[in-house]
């Protein structure tokens, strides 16, 4: 029996204490690993395990359970990235399946509420009517997911004048590894999380306002510069392009 095996084993075993009905979105068979191998890049990582939550209750408890085990856990809409960020070597979770609901669109303060799989056309067809788009284009806008675009903080040639999508949020929930859910707004620094970021900003500021943001698609990494108190302790623009590697966005 493999390591991975044995832990594969005991993500199950916790999953099932959590929410037994989660255990029916798994899927580990050689089919499903081999079509989540891939990405719109190069690489090629076999993934232990594919889930497909059908509700943000079902997504915690993954998550939960795969911390529990040191599982990898990697978020995934429709995998256009050419940079590898879709694939890895434990559970691949698949927002798009699912999650994919427009909840609401507000003509008269122009914002929408989303899930994480909802492909940006979809978004831009409901706020057609209303003459409201959603600034960012990618070319790959027909079926990249806003979850995927918050992820790698996506652009596209209209973001010259509307913005990247770090640009085009007001708020986020972010399911974090210890399986809860907090919502980040800018300038809220009321949650654990939230202070440690406000204070690793604090304690690099110089470092931050010189290196930082030099210029628009400077994205490579952690934009640390909304985390300045100048620029308001922009959470929600913080967290894009940080390809879930501080939580899962879920709405």
């Amino acid at each position: 029996m493999t390591a991975t095996t044995d832990i594969l084993q005991d993500f199950h075993s916790t999953l099932r204490g959590l929410d037994a009905s989660a255990v029916e979105i798994l899927d580990d068979s050689r089919l499903a690993r081999a079509l989540y191998s891939s990405d719109a890049s190069i690489y090629r990582v076999v993934p232990a395990a594919v889930a497909h939550p059908r509700s943000t209750d079902e997504l915690c408890a993954l998550v939960t359970a795969a911390s529990h085990v040191g599982l990898p856990v990697t978020t995934r809409g429709a995998g256009t990235t050419c940079a590898g960020n879709a694939v890895g070597t434990g559970l691949i979770i698949n927002t798009s399946a699912h999650l994919n609901r427009i909840l609401s669109l507000d003509p008269e303060s122009a914002t929408a509420v989303v899930e994480p799989g909802v492909v940006q056309d979809w978004l831009q067809h409901a706020g057609a009517p209303h003459q409201l788009r959603f600034g960012p284009d990618p070319s790959t806008s027909t079926r990249c997911t806003i979850g995927g675009m918050i992820g790698n903080n996506a652009c596209g040639p209209r973001a010259l004048g509307y913005g990247r999508t770090g640009d085009n949020i007001v708020d986020l929930d972010l399911l974090t590894a210890d399986g809860h859910v907090t919502t980040l707004r800018p300038g809220g620094l009321t949650t654990p999380f939230a202070e440690r970021l406000g204070d690793l900003a604090d304690a690099n500021l110089a470092t931050i306002r010189t290196e930082f943001a030099t210029f628009s698609r400077q994205v490579s990494g952690y934009s640390m510069e909304w985390l300045l108190p100048e620029r308001g302790r922009n959470l929600p623009a913080f967290i894009a392009g940080t390809e879930a590697t501080l939580g899962i966005v879920t709405k």
